[in-house]
């Protein structure tokens, strides 16, 4: 027995010009109120990671203070936390290295500025980014992020 198609003879497959213009509407309706909230979620996504190197590069400082009983200088800057500093510079009990990589650059690959004594923790230091413009200032994902709270003004 053969099988036969519903279809009248001459009947084509496929989509009518019509069927994919809607289609291609809808994707792009789509596209148009998803697509801004993934973007955002990206910024956001950079914002935190860089707000976690932060914090760990805060606890290997911490580390570098508790043997040398002063963070590095501005001028050590981070790479004190991986290579111990040359002579002039060395600090007296370094136990370093305190990262187990290289200092990594921020979300955006750029160098964390880093101050000591700090201008908003001047018993510490200041750790910050300067965000995806690496301007001063921002807002968004151009929002500098920093080891200071805006809200507490001096210290960590």
């Amino acid at each position: 027995m053969w099988y036969r198609s519903k279809r009248p003879r001459g009947g084509r497959d496929g989509f009518t010009l019509i069927e994919m213009l809607v289609v291609i509407a809808i994707i792009a309706v789509l596209a148009a109120v998803v697509g801004p909230e993934i973007f955002k979620s990206l910024g956001d996504a950079n914002t935190s990671a860089t707000r976690q190197q932060i914090e760990m590069l805060g606890a290997a400082l911490d580390g570098y203070r508790l043997d040398n009983h002063a963070y590095p200088t501005t001028e050590q800057g981070l790479a004190a936390l991986r290579t111990e500093p040359v002579a002039g510079q060395r600090p007296p009990r370094w136990r370093g290295p305190y990262l187990k990589r290289a200092v990594p650059l921020d979300a955006w690959d750029k160098p964390y500025v880093y101050v000591s004594p700090g201008v908003h923790d001047p018993q510490g230091y200041d750790l910050s980014s300067l965000g995806r413009d690496g301007r001063e200032g921002g807002e968004g994902e151009d929002a500098d992020v920093t080891s200071w709270s805006a809200e507490e003004g001096a210290g960590k």
